[in-house]
């Protein structure tokens, strides 16, 4: 089955917002934005601005007819800022003009007058002034403050880890004409098209009816466009509802980078306690997120982080508490592993630091701690067809995890100055949206009299491959070539209340509705095959490569000829279903339940090579087994698997989100914000389907594909680390991700380099 997006894609003839053929007398909108992290708005001069040609209007918050609010899950979020700054590139006017160049010459000449607020740039200075979004939240299991007595060995430390940018191919961007009765349209590139429309309908102050969104594919999104696509949406809809024209914005990328949000930031404290053989019996967390000027999504992600706090291991005594800081940045978002890879890491580097003070390999104590059946979550939900031993059992046998440490210890003897490392990285990743509510879907599906098939549904096509995977469900369902079968747009007059196409769940909620419509327009059909051949109700008809088979035997009947005749007989060959996932719950209350229908397992295995006296790397390979469940499409299966992974190695690595003190961000470009290319891919990575006949909640038990690899990449900042300690073995690891370039030479050469590190930092104040 070839994926027609793919095809599309190498052709070029994929359209995205920017590609469609908009309205004749579109507008072009530009955003004027704030200059500094926090302050008063004084004056606002337009005046030059609106006077240049072909400039249209000029809109501030004094326009928007309805409530100057965006935020989906607080409502501390402006469209337009009014009166406060609260991080720079914040949107404070929007410039309409009749070309794009015009708009954005007309951004140039907008005068500001403010009054410049000291900044909070850092979650524990944002927690130390009680700038916090929500209460703090805690998870725990069994009685950790008792257990503490009962260790052998207890080791306290800090972890690190930085944002990460998203840097979709397709840059945020939407269109928006009014349409008749006062209404609007919007196209935009979202994952989340309910949001905007409910965003939109705040803003302009209509009901939901009246604002339509549609959404062909996106660019990419990795989270990014889940909530942070609202607010180019809105100024869009906003603009053409006031001129009654049309009006179009597309972001080019460094404005993109500078003004939308990353992958939360956390700075955390822990405390594991073990037995000398490495049993952990405690483990005590405190995480600082970073959330930035606003909530967006950070209070779900920081629950995400909590419920994916002991990664795949089971640890009877946990407490684990969070704090959702609140900073003079750009309010951070949704990122691929939606805070779970945060949580993750900081139980990988306190697993680390144990092993470091036993003096074993980090590996003993991963395999001794690895969840097995019926063990119990911090949040209450006990494992269930656990293959957490299963996938690390396989990975060491597979890939001869001996010779491979034998081949490492050889090598490092015999090289003074390339070291190699190796790590593992088991992981474990809960599937659902942590909030039960989102947990459905709808699909309206449609048999049109020649035989042909459409499909309407919640689900965004991003690059992830739904879209295919949708029209696996109905071809397999009704017996079809795949070729008779074709997605629509993703609309909100089609697909009402949806979710958005998220947590790794599109595939499953939206696969089940279109199974769910495709199995009530099949009965229709196989009764009106009933009576064409005449057969009794104990008769078995089945459909089978579009022919109709009576107990077994080929009939006349087609596919075709059964459609026409049925629609002949006006029996409904429209269906629209509704899908909830069955059996999850969360008590906030109690901060217990089941909130997953199933877990995700596997296990990698990385290996490095470090120049120690350039403080330069390479990936010698990544191997992984992974359970995919029973994959309905291996090659998107393997394809996105292979991403997630190369996503998580950059955010390790060498993708360092840089601000100044003052909230300035340094890194918004593609020259200074680097990712991985080509030339930083690993030699090898290498994928093995774990073999796993249980059932699950998936969709024909092709479990999510979408976010779990990511977390592999954790292990190479631990295979940098072991190759750090191979070349100088009292060096002192600090557990600081990006492991950049720079910052691992300076691990090579402590306390040198520590003292290199202070005199440069006094060297530079930049503003």
């Amino acid at each position: 089955m070839k994926n027609y997006d793919w095809i599309q894609h190498v052709r070029g003839e994929s359209l995205f917002v920017d590609d469609i053929t908009p309205p004749e007398g579109t507008l072009h909108a530009a955003v004027f934005s704030s200059p500094i992290a926090h302050g008063k708005i004084i004056n606002l001069d337009l005046e030059i601005a609106k006077k240049l040609n072909d400039v249209i209007e000029i809109f501030t918050a004094k326009d928007i007819p309805g409530e100057n609010q965006i935020g989906a899950i607080i409502p501390d979020e402006q469209l337009l800022a009014d009166g406060i700054l609260d991080f720079c590139g914040q949107p404070i006017a929007i410039v309409v003009a009749k070309d794009n160049f015009s708009a954005h010459q007309a951004v140039k000449q907008i005068k500001l007058e403010f009054q410049e607020y000291s900044a909070v740039t850092d979650a524990r200075e944002a927690f130390q002034k009680g700038q916090l979004i929500i209460p703090p939240q805690t998870f725990s299991l069994g009685d950790a403050d008792s257990a503490w007595k009962d260790c052998d060995l207890i080791v306290e430390g800090t972890a690190e880890s930085g944002g990460q940018e998203h840097i979709y191919l397709e840059t945020q961007g939407s269109f928006a004409f009014p349409v008749e009765g006062g209404g609007i349209k919007i196209i935009s590139s979202t994952q989340a098209p309910t949001t905007v429309q409910r965003a939109a309908a705040r803003i302009l102050n209509l009901p939901m009816n009246k604002v339509e969104v549609d959404v062909l594919r996106l660019g990419g999104g990795f989270g990014g466009k889940e909530d942070q696509a609202t607010a180019w949406a809105c100024m869009t809809a906003l603009a053409a509802f006031k001129l009654k024209r049309p009006v179009k914005i597309i972001l080019n990328r460094q404005e993109d980078i500078r003004m939308t949000g990353k992958r939360h930031p956390y700075s955390s404290d822990f405390k594991i306690g073990l037995t000398k053989e490495g049993k952990i019996l405690a483990y005590e967390v405190t995480f600082y997120q970073n959330a930035g000027a606003a909530a967006d999504l950070a209070t779900a992600i920081l629950d995400r982080t909590l419920f994916h706090c002991t990664n795949s291991y089971f640890i009877p005594n946990v407490k684990a508490t969070a704090y959702c800081c609140k900073t003079n940045l750009p309010p951070n978002t949704a990122f691929r592993g939606f805070g779970g890879p945060q949580g993750m890491f900081v139980i990988e580097s306190a697993i680390y630091k144990a092993a470091e003070k036993l003096g074993v390999d980090p590996m003993v104590i991963q395999e001794k701690n690895l969840l097995s059946e019926d063990d119990e979550f911090p949040y209450g939900q006990k494992t269930k067809y656990c293959m957490a031993r299963p996938s690390w059992k396989k990975a060491i046998g597979k890939y001869n995890l001996g010779e491979m440490k034998n081949q490492v210890e050889k090598f490092n003897l015999e090289n003074k100055i390339f070291k190699k490392g190796l790590a593992l990285m088991p992981i474990c990743f809960g599937i659902s949206f942590t909030n039960t509510m989102l947990n459905q879907a709808n699909a309206l599906v449609h048999v049109y009299t020649d035989g042909s098939i459409g499909i309407s549904t919640g689900a965004i096509e991003m690059g992830q491959g739904v879209n295919m995977k949708l029209r696996q469900v109905a071809a397999t369902i009704f017996s079809v070539d795949i070729s008779r079968v074709k997605i629509e747009t993703t609309n909100t007059s089609r697909a009402a209340n949806t979710s958005a196409t998220a947590a790794s769940s599109g595939a499953d909620l939206n696969g089940k509705a279109v199974q769910i419509a495709c199995n009530n327009i099949l009965e229709r059909l196989i009764k009106s095959a009933q009576q064409e051949l005449k057969s009794n109700e104990t008769d078995q008809i089945e459909v089978k490569d579009e022919i109709v088979y009576l107990n077994g035997n080929q009939t006349e009947l087609t596919w075709n000829i059964l459609v026409q005749k049925s629609y002949a007989k006006r029996t409904s060959l429209s269906s629209q279903a509704h899908y909830a996932t069955p059996g999850i719950h969360f008590d906030k209350s109690k901060v217990k339940g089941e909130p997953f229908a199933y877990h995700v397992y596997g296990t990698a295995i990385i290996q490095v090579t470090v120049d120690c006296l350039r403080g330069t790397y390479e990936i010698d390979f990544v191997k992984v087994v992974h359970d995919f469940g029973k994959s309905m499409n291996p090659i998107i299966d393997r394809s996105q698997a292979e991403g997630a992974i190369m996503q998580g190695i950059g955010w390790m690595t060498i993708e360092e989100v840089i601000y100044t003190k003052y909230g300035k961000l340094l890194t918004d470009s593609m020259s200074t914000y680097k990712v991985p290319d080509v030339y930083f891919t690993p030699k090898e990575i290498e994928v093995d389907f774990l073999d796993n006949p249980n059932p699950s909640a998936a969709i024909f038990n092709s479990k999510a594909i979408g976010e779990p690899p990511l977390m592999y990449g954790i292990g190479i900042y631990f295979s940098l680390c072991n190759a750090i300690k191979a070349f100088r073995s009292n060096a002192e690891i600090k557990n600081s991700a990006p492991m950049t370039n720079e910052k691992l030479l300076l691990m090579l050469y402590e306390p040198a380099g520590q003292n290199l590190k202070r005199k440069l930092k006094n060297k530079m104040t930049v503003k």
